[in-house]
């Protein structure tokens, strides 16, 4: 049996907010499910195309915002961005990707028909990292010049792309960025000490990047990697510059995190750094 639930307020034709009986208040978006309908009316939930929670209020008072000085058309397109993000990356996405990605789009929106450029310093990394999500954003970014004839740059995939991440993985955008900043000022630290430039989407620099990338999540997730005195003798006698190197990063990371790192990760620093040095 359905359930129906009660319009609070309808914010337009293709978005209402309502009293669910189980989850209180929730965003019911799906065309024309507002239209004609007023506060205390009843809302078949099965007419939804899409419900969500936005339980902090400031949120809530944000998406508002936005449904109220957003063209109706472009909400109604954005919607429809949001629907196709969640079928292909084919997982729910963390409810916040509706005020984040929304607005974050539509200023992106607004700067390039300012012709307003910027770019992305980190694109290659989150290429690297984010392979779907970039690619899903690369079909969002030909999606809006195919749908509103408006060409965003090349930044703007890589942006998009760490907003899916965000909303896939419940990391929030703030600590994604902190982290990438983290990576390149480490890869400044590598290009220095080594005295290298290194290749941007080079197969070698890809695996530095997952490499730095998941050390710094096993930083978070307090995970060990197990003593190997063995080849911590070895690699130490063995590559001396590449193992003090692999120590110095591993203090930017604990300066930065402002956590303790497992000093087992300085073995596997060292040996990227190494095959770095090899491909030279």
């Amino acid at each position: 049996m359905e359930q129906e639930v009660i319009v609070e307020k309808a914010l337009n034709n293709n978005v209402v907010i309502a009293k669910h009986p189980l989850y209180k208040e929730v965003v019911l978006i799906g065309k024309g499910i507002g239209f004609n309908r007023s506060k205390g009316d009843p809302v078949p939930s099965d007419q939804a195309e899409k419900t969500f929670l936005l339980t902090d209020e400031q949120e809530m008072e944000q998406y508002m915002y936005l449904i109220k000085h957003v063209d109706h058309d472009l909400m109604q397109f954005l919607n429809d961005i949001i629907f196709y993000i969640e079928e292909r990356m084919d997982r729910p996405l963390n409810e916040h990707i509706h005020i984040a990605l929304t607005d974050h789009l539509t200023f992106a929106i607004r700067r390039a028909d300012q012709s307003i450029q910027f770019s992305n310093p980190f694109l290659f990394e989150i290429e690297s990292l984010y392979a779907k999500e970039y690619q899903v954003a690369h079909e969002i970014v030909e999606k809006i010049k195919k749908h509103l004839d408006i060409t965003l740059p090349d930044g703007e995939v890589g942006f998009i792309a760490l907003h899916i991440h965000s909303a896939i993985t419940d990391k929030k955008l703030r600590d994604l960025n902190k982290h990438h900043k983290l990576i390149s000022q480490m890869i400044e630290v590598i290009e220095d000490g080594l005295d290298i430039k290194l290749t941007k989407g080079d197969v070698n620099f890809n695996r530095l990047i997952q490499h730095l990338h998941r050390a710094i999540d096993r930083v978070y997730q307090g995970e060990k990697l197990g003593q190997q005195n063995n080849l911590e003798n070895v690699l130490k006698i063995t590559y001396p510059l590449c193992y003090n190197l692999a120590w110095k990063l591993i203090k930017v990371m604990q300066k930065q995190l402002n956590r303790p790192v497992d000093e087992t990760e300085v073995l596997y620093l060292t040996i990227h750094l190494q095959r770095l040095t090899n491909t030279i």
